[in-house]
Order: structure tokens, then sequence, then C-alpha cells
């Protein structure tokens, strides 16, 4: 058969056909200042590749400048960050690429411990990250939740505060992640409020396990977080004592949390003894009451609802006392300051030290740090002095 014959019932038949029709995704290298991204294989002038391509990537920093974390992003999504300047992606749906790089001075006087996992109940690893300054000993801890909804980001997110509340080298930080609620991370049973609560229980149990290699007094601990983590941070402070077997709603009028992670042969009694080392809070731009939790505590019993609401559960200062600092944007367009300002009388109505400071102009949101500009210069304005401040408060409990 002639050569144009077998063309011909090729093309009849669709043989050769597939290259054509193959399935592709768009992938777009973003501007990196003060480094390069190289992605290989290299991409298209179109960016335009066969969906399910593997894509090496490798940020490499310009002289005098060093590498903060690389990153692909989908649409509109969070940043899906990576501490390491190397990595493999899989191309399976439209994505940027990049990169972020810091001046020097930002990694000095300190080591980070990544990604230690403390538990896994579900699809993804619970994980934390250690910041330890040089020559750490008996330091006390602070212990970062991050916000997102309860339904986003991970512990890179809070990587700024971090770095402000170590850099006189007086605490040892842990910034920690935590499931998502209901099903954000695609496990097949619903995540609950509690069940978050619990996650960050286990993950400070963990974290005074490991204390001494840190160089950290497990004994000493302050927790902070923001909007959803400023929730979370407040319900370590609060709900020690709801600390137990009896489960959250199991039995009627029981709502009893379990840490995630628990130390081998650790009893939920002693857990909570071991929690009560929490001495100080900050609860930045935080969800404190059962309506400001609104949509994501719907389907709860109005008990269950009181049961995550550190706003109801203030326990007396004469028992176990917890100094909290609170800081919200007079811009912030999600957490408004009535229910800030309830928290701090009700906290004050047990005894405890309480404040409240208005940041003027500021917005939600802005002790994050993410790899764009914008983000970064708004915590520079806003983060970074309200991080001292923050610093000063847990000062006047630990110094």
């Amino acid at each position: 058969m002639k050569l144009f014959n077998l063309l011909a019932l090729a093309a009849t038949l669709g043989i050769g056909a597939t290259a054509s029709a193959q399935e592709t995704v768009k992938v777009k290298l973003q501007d990196s200042p003060h480094g390069k991204v190289i992605v290989t294989p290299e991409l298209p002038a179109d960016g335009v590749v066969a969906k399910g391509t593997t894509l090496k990537v490798v940020a490499t920093p310009d002289a005098g400048w060093v590498f903060d974390s690389a990153y692909t992003r989908s649409g509109w999504m969070p940043y899906d960050e990576r501490m390491y300047p190397i990595f493999e992606v899989t191309a399976d749906k439209d994505m940027s690429i990049g990169a972020s790089f810091v001046e020097p001075w930002r990694l000095e006087g300190y080591r980070t411990i990544q990604d230690v996992v403390y538990a896994k109940p579900g699809v993804k690893p619970l994980k934390y990250d250690v910041f330890i300054p040089n020559g750490a000993k008996n330091l006390p801890g602070v212990i970062i939740i991050h916000g997102g909804g309860w339904s986003s980001n991970t512990e890179d997110i809070m990587r700024g505060l971090a770095r402000e509340l170590i850099n006189d080298g007086k605490y040892v930080v842990c910034s920690i992640d935590y499931r998502w609620i209901n099903k954000g991370d695609g496990d097949e049973t619903p995540v609950t409020m509690a069940n978050l609560i619990e996650d960050c229980y286990g993950a400070i149990l963990h974290i005074q396990e490991h204390a001494a290699e840190y160089g950290m007094d497990g004994t000493r601990l302050a927790v902070t977080g923001d909007s959803a983590g400023g929730h979370l941070s407040a319900s370590m402070a609060t709900l020690v004592e709801r600390i137990g077997d009896g489960g959250f709603g199991v039995k009627d009028g029981v709502y009893e949390f379990k840490p995630t992670y628990m130390p081998a042969g650790m009893t939920t009694a002693q857990a909570r003894e071991s929690l009560k080392a929490i001495k100080a809070a900050a609860p930045s731009y935080g969800v404190f009451d059962v309506a400001t939790l609104g949509y994501f505590v719907r389907d709860l019993a109005d008990d269950a609802k009181k049961a995550v609401a550190p706003i109801e559960n203030v326990q007396a200062a004469s028992s176990r006392p917890v100094a909290q600092f609170q800081v919200l944007g007079t811009k912030d367009n999600l957490i408004k300051p009535e229910p800030c300002q309830a928290y701090v009388k009700a906290l004050e109505a047990k005894g405890h030290k309480a404040v409240l400071v208005m940041v003027e102009g500021g917005g939600h949101a802005f002790f994050d740090w993410k790899p764009d500009q914008q983000t970064k210069d708004t915590f520079a304005k806003y983060g970074v002095p309200y991080a001292k401040q923050m610093k000063e408060f847990f000062n006047s409990v630990f110094y």
C-alpha cells in the first residue's frame, strides 16, 4: 500500500490524532523580584503543556538576597507554598509558579525546623514549624495558630510573625497547622470545630513533649493567632477545663475535647494539667462568640455552640490566670469592635488582665506573610510594630 494511502487510512481511523486532542493546561511563571525561577522541562512561550506534566522548579536568589519560599497558585486560591527551593509539581490545572526572596537579615540569628508531624487523624498530616533563637535554653514558648476561615492556609503564612517574635532571643516560637473544617482536606467524614480545637491542643502537647529539644520551657507558654486562629488561640486559653474523655456531644450535656495527639501513657487528666502551662494569649482580630462563629457552627446544638465559643468558657483567674492581648484594625471589614470589647469585659469580670488595642487604619489579616509585595508591605506597616507590642505584653507575663 502506498504511503499516502496509509496516511489516509490512519486519518480515517483517528490514529495519530491523540497529541492534538490531548488535554492541556497553562502554566505561567510569575515575576519574582530579587531572584529567578527555572522550570524543567522549559515552558513554551504560551505556557501550554500537557495536563499531568511533571515540572521541576528551582528558585535561586540574586546576590545579596536569600530564598524565602516558592509557590504555585491556581486562580483565586491561596498560595500553595514550599519552604524548599527545589521541588516538583504536577501541572494538573492552570497555575502560576513563582518565588519570594528576602533580605538576609530576616533569616539570621535563629534556625528553623520545618514540618514536624504531630498527628495524622485524616487525609492531611498535621505539622508545625519551630523557630529557635541561637543559644536558646529554657525559653518561654509562643504557639502561633494561623487563620483562613478555618478552611484555608497553613502554618507557613505566619512565618513573618514568628520571625518578629524571636528576633531578640527571648522566645522559641512554634507555628502550627490543623485540619480544615468540613471536607476541605478531602476527608470523607466532615471535620468539626471541636476537631480543630482538639488538633491545636494535640500540637501543643507534642511541642511540650519535645520542648527541651527546641530550647523551650514547656511549662511557660503563650498562644496567639489571627482571625480563625484568633478564635483557636482564645479557645486554647479558655477551654482547658473541657479536656476529657467524654466526647463532644456523644452524651447529652457532655462537650469535652480529647487532644488529637497524646504523649504515650498520658491521661486526659494529665493533659489538662499540662496545658495549664498556657499563661498568656494574643488572639488577634479573632472570633469569640456564637453569633460571630455563625455559619461554621450552624448545625450544632445550642450547648455545643457555646462549648466552642471562648467568651462562654472564661475561667476564673483565681484558678487559672491567662493574660490576654488583642489587636483589631479600625478598617477591619470582617471583625467588628463590639464582640472584641465584650470578650475583654468577660475576661476582666473573671479577674484576668485583658487589653484591646485598636490599630488605626489597619484592615484584616495584617499579621499574614505571603509572597506578594502588597502583603509584605502591609505586614511591615502594621504587623511589625504590633508584633512588638504583643511581645512586650508577653514580656510582662514571662519576664
